[in-house]
């Protein structure tokens, strides 16, 4: 990009930081002072890496130098950084990666589709992919007539912390796997997705469809869902090393990095509900259909919520928040 059309792109946020900065804007707190701050310090990194010796950087310098410091001494973490986190700053922050969502769970769903019809052509396809010795023990216990006993074998308070535990290392792996070009959580969506369809349709061939999904699906309907969610951070991340826009390629990396571990950070709390649930709930099979059901539509509701429609409520408030500033 030239020198004139960089500053004509950007002019306006710079001279609206500098007057915030001078004038002590009362609208905006300092937390917006300090995004305002790092937006105007990414630009500066791009202004010296193309324009090195312009009065571009050197403006840039001069602000960024000026306001760091009157905005880090005025700034103060608030007591409730970590609420505001979960109720804004990130469902803002997610409205923006909504294509990525949408392309981890097509991922996945074209996947599960493809487990299924292999392990429907080929009878030794299950074995391949969840290994002969779970496959023997889940053929055992259809045979005792409890076939989600798998369910029932640990203590509760175990089973919810391991589970939680490998849940969410699952979810930091594809993350990182998104630093392979975004293709890496993609192969991790397929692999996940894989095993999933040919699981169900084991059951399926087994005559047990219905019982099985109400019972996994208790805790797997969060699981699974954070899960993609986690593989939306890994494209995330992917995407800028291939995309950097006007940032250098390491300046878009470190944003997408930083990005894609608040994503996988949101999804901490639910990895703790599907943990708790399949350590203390989805082991009372006996439970009726409606209660199951209730727990299901419940989780699905939740995470459409949070991730769907919470940040498009949060954005579309604050873009009319700004037209109303503005007249």
């Amino acid at each position: 990009m030239r020198e004139a059309a960089f500053v004509k792109q950007n002019k306006a946020k710079w001279l609206k930081f500098e007057n915030v900065l001078l004038n002590n804007e009362p609208r905006l707190s300092p937390d917006e002072l300090s995004a305002l701050y790092i937006e105007v310090t990414d630009h500066l990194s791009y202004a010296q890496t193309f324009y090195p010796d312009s009065k571009t950087a050197e403006y840039l310098n001069h602000l960024a130098s000026q306001s760091h410091q009157k905005i880090y001494k005025a700034k103060r973490e608030s007591s409730r950084r970590f609420i505001t986190f979960f109720t804004e700053e990130f469902p803002l922050l997610f409205y923006n990666y909504q294509k990525q969502l949408l392309l981890a769970f097509s991922t996945f769903a074209l996947f599960c589709i493809i487990g299924a019809y292999s392990a429907a052509t080929d009878g030794a396809y299950v074995r391949t992919i969840m290994g002969d010795a779970y496959v023997n023990m889940t053929l055992e216990n259809i045979g005792n007539e409890d076939p989600m006993a798998v369910y029932k074998q640990m203590n509760e308070t175990e089973m919810f912390l391991g589970i939680t535990v490998n849940n969410i290392k699952v979810a930091l792996m594809a993350f990182v796997f998104g630093i392979i070009v975004s293709i890496g959580s993609l192969f991790f969506m397929m692999q996940n997705g894989v095993m999933l369809g040919s699981f169900q349709y084991f059951f399926y061939d087994k005559g047990l469809l219905w019982e099985s999904a109400r019972t996994i699906w208790i805790h797997g309907t969060i699981e699974i869902s954070v899960i993609i969610v986690a593989g939306c951070a890994g494209i995330v991340l992917g995407n800028g090393i291939l995309f950097p826009g006007t940032y250098t390629r390491l300046e878009s990396f470190k944003r997408s990095m930083k990005n894609g571990l608040k994503i996988v950070a949101s999804t901490i709390p639910f990895f703790i509900i599907a943990g708790f649930l399949e350590g203390f709930v989805t082991r009372h099979t006996e439970m009726p259909d409606w209660l199951a059901l209730l727990i299901i539509t419940t989780s699905l509701s939740l995470i459409l919520f949070y991730y769907v429609i919470f940040p498009r409520i949060l954005h579309k408030k604050k873009v009319n928040h700004k037209l109303y500033d503005q007249q």
